[in-house]
């Protein structure tokens, strides 16, 4: 009976819904295939993906975070618009999608700066409290940088680190699980993941949402929440894409980008309705 209460998932507890609103193009996987000169010449599927998303969002009566890419938004300000009626939170995903590992902080300071300026002229109303990190490269060698520039530009929180130490572009591994103060002003919202036997497993979204079985997902996140952790959950429009441009790439690449990409939608709409969501900013009462 204490084992059945320990996994059972604590049904008042929201989650955050987060949305890392970029094109097909924009992705790490295919930047060495697509180079950001030639973003301009590939075809815009962000605004068909990006609605199927805003359509199980009004079925399950769920508000998220999108974490919006500047270079999409400058080219589809109504969409952006859209979602901030639809009463969901707009939050920073730089202009470029540039790696913080591969940019100086001034690189960094001009990116976020100009994507704030574009969601500004698109009409934005809210002041946007969050960023995330392209590829989620707040590691340990940015993070002194890169936490300033976000506090001078007066974010209140970053969703950025992945709490993880074997993945070669991204992870902080012995960060806190659970959200936490990573400095004075700053609150950081960490990638979800599930401690067992001392290894860590992800299952916040993304590839690992499509590569493993939703079972998977699911009983990771009642782990999480039996443990008083709210999880974040990230997903982006591409995946709900089957129909996108075929590029040529590695076996492993071409396993990350496109495995079960015609099952997210349909895996997206479960997850809405087995667990409880919200922004990011509500979750951590900001």
């Amino acid at each position: 009976m204490k084992e059945a209460q320990t996994e059972a998932p604590k049904r008042n507890m929201r989650n955050a819904m987060s949305i890392d609103l970029e094109d097909w193009f924009c992705v790490r996987n295919l930047s060495h295939a697509i180079k950001k000169e030639d973003w301009g010449k590939c075809e815009l599927r962000a605004y068909e993906s990006t609605k199927r998303i805003l359509n199980l969002l009004d079925k399950h009566q769920t508000r998220a975070t999108f974490f919006v890419l500047g270079w999409v938004a400058e080219r589809l300000p109504e969409l952006i618009c859209e979602i901030e009626r639809k009463g969901h939170e707009i939050a920073v995903h730089g202009y470029n999608h540039l790696l913080l590992t591969e940019i100086t902080p001034h690189e960094f300071e001009e990116d976020l700066s100009r994507a704030l300026e574009t969601l500004e002229n698109c009409g934005v109303k809210q002041r946007p409290l969050g960023f995330r990190a392209p590829s989620f490269t707040i590691v340990e060698k940015t993070k002194p940088w890169a936490l300033r520039i976000l506090e001078k530009h007066s974010f209140k929180y970053d969703s950025s680190v992945f709490p993880v130490g074997f993945h070669p572009d991204y992870g902080v591994a012995d960060a806190p699980l659970a959200p936490y103060k990573i400095t004075e002003r700053l609150y950081e919202f960490p990638m979800s993941c599930l401690e067992v036997f001392g290894n860590r497993l992800p299952f916040s979204g993304g590839g690992y949402f499509r590569l493993f079985p939703y079972c998977y997902t699911k009983l990771c996140m009642k782990r999480c929440n039996a443990q008083g952790r709210p999880a974040v959950f990230y997903v982006h429009p591409w995946e709900l894409d089957p129909g996108q441009p075929k590029i040529k790439l590695t076996l492993s690449k071409e396993i990350r980008h496109y495995r079960n990409l015609h099952q997210t939608e349909k895996r997206l709409d479960a997850l809405l309705g087995d667990f409880q969501f919200t922004t990011v900013r509500e979750v951590l009462g900001l």
